[in-house]
């Protein structure tokens, strides 16, 4: 797409309005855009309405009427959840029109470099995680995009001396055709969403557009041991940086062994490698935060952050809340809130970082999988299950497939009495030196608004036993 400043006097339209929608749309108002907000939802449900409409922004709430997209429209920007199929989505694309998503929009603003983080798993934390390593450093980060604020809001109040540190989504990504982050991250690629994006060509390939626009003076940061990541090698055109979890590597971030320890380590282009943080050292638990803290500490490197910023930074962070985040523990069990966790790659990381029998909790939105992965590691460490949401008769068949000795069911689909019922059913099967663990392993829409409002009420639960 062209800078947004060259849709003055052209009609651009917004589909859908949540946060992301509002920021659009007040940017191309105030840049004289005639921008027209649709969203599905009644007024009633759209707060956000009323402000939009006071500046003379033409708000359409209640559906999608005929018309909203015509030949005049010069633009459409959908929210990034918005499937194509939806009529105004589909009418653009046969009109010929732009559909974009708010990430190619923000970046035609951007006065701050941009650091782009994408994968199945683990985005949340590395993208929280280059945030503490480039506060050490005194780089101004600002952190936006599938986490947090809006990314078109963060852009309009970044300077040059910031550094725009961005989670995005694969719905995202797919929605950018000149978008180039300066830095950009794969952490991995597992399928999922294959609800919204029909194939896993159309997911991976979305995932791997972060890297598309890239050049010369960019950096593309992604996973050795990923053979999807490893395929899309010949096709960068930035300077590479791999991390890996299981080869020394001739330049990069990975893991070696000296002195009888394990040790975080980086070598640069010209061979020169420094060992910068013991394994056991890093301040959040699990092997697949060992992965996050590679890709985190090549993010920060590659964008200037001196060592012992990243260092620190390593060693002090402690994780994010609702992934592996530690809720209370009650009579000798710990209860662990990892509702972060939505698809069965994220759950089986979860499960790999206990040392100890677990109780698990999961179950959530049906997006026709099945979760026979989960059963190896159910027989080797969880005591009981209890499933819940749309799911639960598919977990709890791999559950006693696994031979779990002690497997419930949660029936009711009010969302705060589900969860209750979950944790209580959960305490009553643990036993002191156990842990109870939220890990879904599913989407949270069937019953939650977001996996945080899910993860919310898994700790209200708890802190009520």
């Amino acid at each position: 797409m062209r800078h947004p400043r060259e849709y003055k006097d052209k009609e651009v339209v917004v589909i859908g309005l949540a946060r992301s929608g509002v920021a659009v749309a007040k940017l191309f108002h105030g840049l004289g855009a005639r921008v027209t907000v649709n969203d599905k939802k009644s007024r009633e449900e759209c707060p956000e309405a009323e402000e939009l409409a006071s500046l003379g922004v033409s708000v359409l709430c209640g559906g999608h009427p005929a018309g909203v997209v015509h030949a005049g429209v010069e633009l459409v920007v959908k929210n990034p959840g918005i499937p194509y199929k939806a009529e105004p989505v589909q009418e653009a694309l046969r009109l010929g029109i732009e559909v974009v998503t708010e990430v190619e929009v923000a970046y035609q603003i951007s006065p701050a470099p941009i650091i782009g983080i994408t994968g199945s798993n683990g985005k949340t934390t590395t993208t929280t995680w280059i945030s503490r390593m480039l506060e050490k450093a005194a780089m101004s980060p600002i952190v936006a995009g599938n986490i947090g604020r809006s990314l078109c809001d963060a852009c309009m109040e970044a300077g040059p001396e910031n550094r725009m540190v961005v989670e995005l989504s694969s719905f995202q990504l797919k929605g950018t055709s000149s978008f180039r982050p300066h830095i950009a991250l794969l952490l991995n690629v597992y399928e999922t969403h294959l609800d919204y994006h029909g194939t896993m060509e159309d997911y991976a390939g979305s995932k791997a557009k972060v890297f598309a626009n890239q050049g010369p003076e960019d950096y593309a940061i992604l996973n050795w041991d990923d053979a999807y990541c490893r395929s899309l090698i010949p096709q960068i055109k930035a300077q590479l940086v791999p991390f890996s979890m299981k080869e020394e590597l001739p330049a990069g971030l990975f893991l070696a062994v000296r002195g009888g320890r394990e040790w975080l380590t980086w070598r640069n282009p010209e061979g020169r490698t420094r060992d910068l943080v013991p394994s056991a050292e890093v301040g959040v638990p699990g092997r697949h935060n060992i992965q996050n803290a590679l890709a985190a500490a090549a993010a920060a490197l590659c964008a200037g952050a001196p060592v012992a910023a990243v260092v620190a930074a390593m060693r002090e962070f402690r994780g994010v809340e609702h992934r592996l985040e530690h809720v209370r523990d009650l009579s000798g069990i710990s209860y662990v809130n990892g509702s972060k966790a939505t698809n069965p790659a994220a759950t089986i990381k979860d499960l790999e970082a206990f040392d100890c029998e677990i109780v698990l909790i999961a179950g959530g939105l049906d997006r026709g999988m099945e979760y026979d992965d989960l059963i190896p590691l159910l027989r080797e460490k969880v005591r009981g299950l209890v499933a819940l949401g749309e799911t639960r008769t598919k977990l709890l068949r791999a559950a006693r497939d696994a031979g779990v000795p002690d497997v419930r069911e949660v029936e009711t689909g009010d969302p705060r009495e589900a969860m209750a019922e979950a944790v209580r059913l959960a305490a009553a099967i643990a036993v002191p030196g156990q842990a109870v663990l939220l890990s879904p392993a599913c989407a949270s829409w069937d019953m939650y608004r977001s996996y945080e409002e899910r993860g919310s009420m898994f700790k209200e639960s708890v802190h009520t036993l």
